[in-house]
Formats: structure tokens, sequence, C-alpha cells
């Protein structure tokens, strides 16, 4: 059993041995953390949100503590949500288009982005959950990524928008334009954060072996 810090979190994990140079490992992640920021004019509370279960097939080539570990993140469950606000007669942009958000009913609204469920990786370090001499403790390290595939937001707001302050001013749901410019604000959130594709994998880990 041992317990590990990482990118993903903090996190649980057991292994057992399959030959010599073999483990099977699985564990559990998990990780939260808040932030406001400002996107476009659109003022964002985030919460990042990471839940995940993660396998690895551990083999150590030339029998010592360095590792090759192939795995799979079969729960992925990591995830972005935030809530939208504009206040009233702000500025503010979508899908390159500049709009003011009524006072009179000023823009809010939710936004999520959310990964593949089902996720590759692969890892290598140093240090064995399941040492094969006397020694029971271990302290792990390892580097490496997970394939977790194009993020996929969405963006949901409500409320009123204006040409200009208090000019052409109607509602966010009876606006086919506006509707288009939220899907392109949706397509540049993504390619904002393309970065989380490939997602590094940082980790250091206390093991004991029963």
């Amino acid at each position: 059993m041992g317990v590990k810090f990482s990118l993903l979190g903090a996190g649980i994990e057991a292994a057992t041995p399959i030959t010599r140079r073999t483990n099977v490992r699985v564990g559990f992640n998990a990780l939260s953390y808040s932030r406001n920021y400002n996107n476009d004019g659109i003022s964002y509370a985030g919460n990042l949100s990471f839940r995940s279960l993660e396998s690895h097939f551990d083999w150590f080539p030339f029998g010592g503590s360095f590792h090759l570990s192939p795995g799979m993140m079969f729960y992925n469950g990591n995830k972005i949500t935030a809530n939208a606000a504009v206040g009233g007669t702000q500025s503010f942009t979508l899908g390159g288009t500049s709009y003011i958000s009524d006072p009179s009913n000023p823009v809010t609204g939710t936004g999520k982005i959310g990964f593949n469920s089902v996720a590759p990786s692969f890892l290598f370090g140093w240090g064995n959950l399941l040492p094969r001499n006397e020694h029971h403790i271990s302290v792990p390290f390892e580097l490496g990524f997970i394939y977790q595939g194009s993020p996929s937001a969405t963006l949901n707001l409500t409320g009123n928008v204006c040409d200009s302050p208090g000019v052409n001013c109607r509602s966010i749901a009876s606006d086919s334009t506006v509707l288009s410019n939220i899907q392109a604000q949706q397509t540049k959130l993504n390619s904002d954060l393309s970065f989380f594709k490939v997602y590094p994998i940082i980790s250091i880990g206390f093991g004991y072996k029963f």
C-alpha cells in the first residue's frame, strides 16, 4: 500500500507482484482547486475538480528500482466548472463580437470543461511499491503523461445583451447570432485549453510492504 502526491492530486495505491520483475498497481487520486478569472470580459468563478482511478503494469527491466509503467485511467472524472457573470453595462466579447450586458437583466451562466472518461497513460520512474528485498518502506518517484483527449467545453449564458448601453437590448435565447457566437466562444475555450490534451505527470509517493 502507498500514498502519493502528483499533478492529479493526493492519491492512494495498492500493488501486487506478478513476477520477479513485474507488478500490477491500482490507485485513486483527488484534487480540488478554486480560482476566479476573466476571459474576454466574462468573469468566471472556476473550480477544478480532479477525481480518477488508474491502473499500471510496472516492469523493472534491469531488476533494480527503475521501471516502465504503461497504464490506463479507467475512470477520468477530471473537470473544470465555473459560474459566469457580466456586470450590467459592462462590455464583453463572444466569438469576436462585442456586446453590453443589460443592467436590467445582466448576463449570467455556467461553463464546464470535461475530458475523455477513459485515458491511456505512460510513466517511468524509480522506486518499487513492492521492494523485492527485506526493506518494507519505499519512496517511488515517477514522470510521464496521460493522453486524455481534447477538452470539451460547454458554455450556457442567459440574460440580455445590448449593442451599446440601452440600445437594441434583447434576450440571448431569442438571438440566433448571439447563440452562434456562444458556440464560437466554446471553440475558443477549447483551443485555449488544448494543452490539457496531453497531461503531464510528476509524482512522489511513500509505500509500505506488508
